[in-house]
């Protein structure tokens, strides 16, 4: 990468909850209100059917397995996740919700274990159980001494960015979601109502956005606009979400760590500016859950994205993992070349690419290389 860039971990949706939760050291109530599963243990023996038994408990880092050893090896300069859960012990299920997220909070170690410099919390997963649920799982991560984005007690604090050091100035971090996602519109934030940073999914609202994300950032800072967006399964991008996307970048973003999808969505280089479309599960409990094979909800990657100091892209490399016992480990070489093939194909109509290299790491081309 170029001299004095800048590199920043990305991790997908990190999903602790229910069955995850029951393998660690602290598991919490397992009481669902799913049709299918009843009993979040039932995740887990899914899991297990699939590849074997699993010792419980676990340590806190077993759901990230290698990724702790690449991440040393790499060593960002920031880490930005995605936690798709509620951390709490509330039982205040949300109504018309068919699936609901929460993890102990005993087991939040699990979360800083990977060291994470800014979570996002700008999802359909982290009203789960209600308001009271929300400020249990906000506390719990600033006890935890986790910066959090995207949500909060009222409008102006789910605005508000997660900020993080970096050499040469600061990594802005602001989170929010959209109902595309899932995300139902009572939960948006409100003046004096808690609740996720909700915006319209249109290039006007995206706009408005960015100038205040921009005009909150000073000389040398990094914006990240991290977006909660779109459906669970599918590689198409609607033309409505890359004229947002272009929208943020026109503004003044320089990243658009976008998710939702269980699964990668293709990535563009716009004005010299990376969008991620979709970065997939990272942590999650499908294992065994049967539907959508043909995704490879299994396989996972970690975006190692390095910046130029002025916030253009130097390079992203990406580490392909595939999840078995609840545990992501680096992915064999039959499943790196699956997914190199498919992210050159989805890619294809924003003119991406990437290429394999000895070390397993996948790295983006575009049609300026």
């Amino acid at each position: 990468m170029a001299t004095g860039s800048i590199t920043l971990a990305f991790f997908g949706d990190v999903m602790t909850g229910r069955g995850v939760d029951q393998i660690l050291p602290h598991p919490g109530d397992p009481v669902l209100r799913e049709s299918y599963i009843k009993d979040a243990g039932g995740y887990v023996r899914l899991a297990e059917l699939e590849s074997g038994p699993i010792r419980r408990p676990v340590d806190f880092d077993w759901p990230w397995g290698d990724v702790l050893d690449v991440l040393a090896a790499t060593a960002p300069d920031a880490r930005v996740m995605n936690l798709e859960t509620a951390v709490t012990r509330c039982a205040d299920f949300a109504p018309d919700k068919v699936v609901h997220y929460r993890m102990n909070p005993a087991n939040v170690p699990c979360l800083t274990a990977a060291r994470p410099d800014a979570v996002v919390v700008a999802n359909n997963h982290v009203l789960d159980f209600g308001r009271d649920g929300l400020a249990e799982t906000l506390d719990t991560l600033a006890g935890a001494g986790l910066r959090t984005a995207g949500a909060g007690p009222d409008e102006a604090a789910a605005e508000r960015p997660a900020e993080v050091p970096i050499p040469g100035g600061r990594l802005l971090v602001f989170a929010f979601g959209t109902t595309s996602s899932g995300i139902p519109p009572a939960w948006a934030a409100g003046p004096d109502r808690p609740g996720v940073y909700l915006m319209p999914e249109r290039p006007d609202a995206a706009a408005a956005a960015a100038a205040r994300m921009r005009a909150a950032a000073r000389p040398g800072d990094i914006v990240v606009a991290s977006v909660h967006w779109g459906s669970n399964w599918g590689y198409e991008v609607p033309g409505e979400r890359v004229a947002m996307a272009h929208a943020l970048v026109d503004g003044g973003v320089d990243v658009v760590f976008g998710h939702s999808s269980h699964h990668p969505r293709p990535v563009e280089v716009y004005r010299d500016r990376l969008v991620m479309y979709g970065c997939g599960d990272f942590i999650d409990d499908y294992e065994g859950i049967s539907g959508y094979e043909e995704y490879r909800d299994d396989l996972r990657l970690l975006y190692l994205v390095s910046l130029e100091p002025d916030g253009r892209l130097a390079g992203l490399r990406m580490v392909p993992f595939r999840s078995r016992q609840m545990r992501n480990r680096l992915a064999p070489d039959e499943d790196v070349a699956w997914l190199r093939g498919l992210l050159n194909r989805v890619g294809r109509e924003f003119g991406t690419r990437v290429d394999g290299g000895p070390d397993g790491m996948l790295t983006l081309r575009t049609g300026r290389d």
